[in-house]
């Protein structure tokens, strides 16, 4: 079977990636709303399997390959809620739009390296061409509950 062939969740399955659990709202706001054939998801933060956060200032509590793999950390939980929203990966179209913010140091300006690990999981999962799509890659002096990275997403889904 080749590539163009498979389902997203045949590639996810084939990725042998295991998801944390979907994140509940933590204040007011929903993880992930459709509209049309759009679906926008709230930001996501770099979430483990046993539901603990990965924390750190970029630059300086922790490294830019931690930073990726925080950023990817995010796009896992990002697919666990698409996943509960839609009933199945195999509704998202393609990715529109990732924007990430990189809790790092001023001096830090590695974010778009950072922000790759989300990105590079997306085109695994979705495809080289609909799992890439625009993206923001920003700095921020510090986020929610410490968190290392947050991410948020923008996907065209089937109706």
């Amino acid at each position: 079977m080749s590539d163009a062939a498979e389902t997203n969740e045949q590639r996810f399955e084939k990725l042998g990636l295991e998801l944390p659990p979907p994140p509940g709202a933590v204040g007011v706001y929903k993880p992930a709303i459709t509209v049309g054939g759009m679906v926008y998801t709230s930001g996501h933060l770099p979430i483990n399997t046993d539901g603990s956060i990965i924390t750190g200032c970029v630059g300086h509590e922790i490294d830019q390959d931690a930073g990726y793999e925080a950023a990817r950390q995010c796009g896992l939980a990002i697919l666990a809620t698409l996943r509960q929203h839609l009933g199945s990966l195999d509704r998202v179209k393609r990715v529109i739009k990732l924007t990430g913010m990189v809790n790092s140091t001023q001096a830090f300006t590695g974010q778009p390296a950072v922000v790759n690990g989300c990105s590079e999981l997306m085109a695994s999962v979705f495809g080289e061409d609909a799992g890439v799509g625009t993206r923001s890659a920003v700095g921020m002096s510090g986020l929610p509950l410490g968190a290392a990275v947050e991410i948020e997403g923008m996907f065209e889904i089937d109706a």
